[in-house]
C-alpha cells in the first residue's frame, strides 16, 4: 500500500508539472541553445537602409548568428534547425518604447485604486500589462515611474524569465520636488504623508540625497520631473518646477554614478533647464521653441515625444471622475500644441525616441503612436528607426539591439504587409520573437 500511494503521489506531482508548463506558456522548456532559421520575405534589418526580399535569419539560442541572402535548407545548419516561414512577411528588428508605465493603467477608478491596491499586485498588474506590450511587438521599455519595488521586481522575474514581458530599463519613483508633479497629490494631509515618495527632494543636496537613493535600491535610469505635469491633481501648471540648481546636482550625482537622466518636461523654461542641466532625454516636451532645439542639438540629447495622450485624451475627460478640472485645463493646452513640438523639432534635426507614456493610454496600443509621428511630419522610416535604431542609442543598448545583425540578441517581429507604405502595419503585430523566442505568431492566409 505505501508504494502504491508513493506511485500515485509522483504520478501527482509529474502531473501538476505538466499543467504549469501549459498553463505558463512552457516555461519548463529550454531553447536557450536551439536554432532556428526564418525564412523573410521582406526584411528590414538596419532601419534607415533599404529593406531586401528573400533572406533567411540563422538564431542560436538568443543571438543572431547570420543574415544571408535566399531562403535556406534548415538542415544545412543543423539537423536540429526549425524553421520559421515568415516568407510572406514583412520582418524588422524588435521595437522600443522609451516611456511607459507598467504597473498602471489610467481609468475613472485610478484615483481610488491607490488605498487598496498592494505592491504584490501592482506587480501582478505589470505583468498583464507587459505580456499586453511584448505581444503587440516591444521587446524592450523603458519604465518612467512606477512603486519602487513592484517595477524592479517584474524587470528582474522577466530577466529570470519567470513570466513574459519585454526587457524593462525602469526608473522606480521620479525625483521631484515637494508639491510638484511626481509628488503624491490630491488626499488628505495624512495620506499624502504616508504616500510621499522618499525620492521627494527641495535643494540641491536633497536632491543629490535622493539620487543617490533610488540608484541604491535599484534604479536604472534617474526619471525627474523637471515642470509640472498634465494629471497632477494640482492647479500649478507644467512650468518649470526644479530649480536649476536641484537640476544641476542630481545630472552631476546620477553620471558620476553612470546613470542616465530622462526629465519629464512640458514647459518651455523646465524643457530648456534641463538641456542646460545635462539630461539625456526630454520627454514630452510639449512646449519647446527654437532656443530649446538648439540646446537640443548642442548637448545631443533626445525628444521622446509622447503623442498618445495628447490624441486620445481629450476626448475621454467628460464624465470620468479622474479629469478634475484642474487637470482637464492642462490636458487641453497640451493636446493643442504635442503634434507641432515634433513637426518642428524633427524638421531641425533633432535626435527623436519613440516612446508613448503607455498606462496613460492603453497598454497594448504603443503601436498608434507610429501614425501620430507620421502625421507630425516623419517619414515611416523616420518613425521606426526612432523606435529601434535612436531608441536602442538613447538606452545604451546599440550592441545588442535596434537592428537584425549578426551577433546580436535575436529580438525580431513581423506584420502582413510594408509599413514603409502603411505605417498602421505595426499596430498589428503577427510575430513577436524575444530572446531567440518565439512568442507569438499569428500568419494571415493568402
Amino acid at each position: 500500500m505505501e508504494g502504491k500511494k508513493l506511485v500515485n503521489l509522483h504520478l501527482r506531482f509529474v502531473l501538476l508539472l505538466v499543467l504549469y508548463a501549459v498553463v505558463s506558456g512552457g516555461v519548463f522548456a529550454d531553447d536557450s541553445g536551439s536554432t532556428l532559421v526564418i525564412h523573410a520575405g521582406t526584411l528590414l534589418a538596419v532601419p534607415g537602409q533599404a529593406p531586401v526580399s528573400e533572406q533567411s535569419i540563422v538564431l542560436k539560442g538568443n543571438r543572431i548568428v547570420s543574415v544571408v541572402d535566399g531562403f535556406i535548407d534548415p538542415s544545412t545548419v543543423s539537423r536540429a534547425a526549425r524553421l520559421i516561414d515568415l516568407s510572406s512577411q514583412f520582418v524588422l528588428p524588435g521595437l522600443m518604447d522609451t516611456h511607459v508605465h507598467l504597473t498602471g493603467e489610467l481609468s475613472p477608478d485610478s484615483r481610488n485604486e491607490a488605498l487598496y491596491m498592494t505592491t504584490s499586485m501592482d506587480a501582478l498588474r505589470g505583468a498583464f500589462y507587459a505580456k499586453k506590450t511584448l505581444t503587440a511587438g516591444f521587446t524592450t521599455v523603458r519604465d518612467l515611474g512606477a512603486e519602487p519595488e513592484a517595477i524592479f521586481a517584474l524587470r528582474d522575474a522577466i530577466e529570470k524569465g519567470y513570466v513574459q514581458g519585454p526587457r524593462i530599463l525602469a526608473a522606480g519613483s521620479s525625483i521631484a520636488a515637494t508639491g510638484g508633479h511626481g509628488d503624491a497629490d490630491g488626499y488628505k494631509a495624512e495620506l499624502l504623508k504616508l504616500w510621499t515618495p522618499d525620492t521627494i527632494c527641495d535643494g540641491p543636496y536633497d536632491c543629490r540625497r535622493a539620487t543617490r537613493h533610488a540608484i541604491k535600491y535599484g534604479a536604472d535610469w534617474i526619471k525627474i520631473t523637471a515642470t509640472g505635469g498634465v494629471l497632477s491633481n494640482t492647479s500649478t501648471g507644467t512650468d518649470q518646477q526644479m530649480t536649476d540648481d536641484e537640476l544641476g546636482e542630481i545630472m552631476a550625482t546620477a553620471h558620476s554614478l553612470g546613470v542616465k537622466v530622462a526629465a519629464h518636461a512640458h514647459g518651455t523654461d523646465g524643457i530648456n533647464a534641463a538641456l542646460r542641466a545635462g539630461v539625456d532625454s526630454i520627454d514630452h516636451g510639449t512646449f519647446l521653441d527654437r532656443e530649446s532645439i538648439r540646446l537640443f542639438k548642442k548637448s545631443g540629447a533626445y525628444l521622446v515625444p509622447t503623442l498618445l495622450p495628447g490624441a486620445k485624451i481629450p476626448s475621454k475627460m467628460e464624465g470620468n471622475p479622474f479629469f478634475t478640472k484642474a487637470i482637464k485645463a492642462k490636458a487641453t493646452a497640451a493636446a493643442a500644441a504635442s503634434l507641432n513640438n515634433v513637426r518642428l523639432a524633427h524638421k531641425a534635426g533633432v535626435k527623436i525616441a519613440f516612446g508613448t507614456d503607455s498606462a496613460v493610454t492603453p497598454h497594448g496600443l504603443n503601436g498608434e503612436e507610429f501614425a501620430l509621428m507620421v502625421k507630425a511630419g516623419m517619414s515611416e522610416m523616420s518613425a521606426i528607426y526612432a523606435a529601434t535604431v535612436a531608441a536602442a542609442d538613447l538606452l545604451g543598448l546599440t550592441a545588442d539591439l535596434g537592428t537584425i545583425e549578426a551577433g546580436k540578441l535575436a529580438d525580431i517581429i513581423a506584420v502582413d504587409d510594408n509599413p514603409l507604405e502603411d505605417i498602421r502595419q505595426l499596430e498589428q503585430i503577427t510575430t513577436v520573437i524575444k530572446d531567440g523566442q518565439l512568442i507569438k505568431v499569428a500568419l494571415k492566409r493568402r
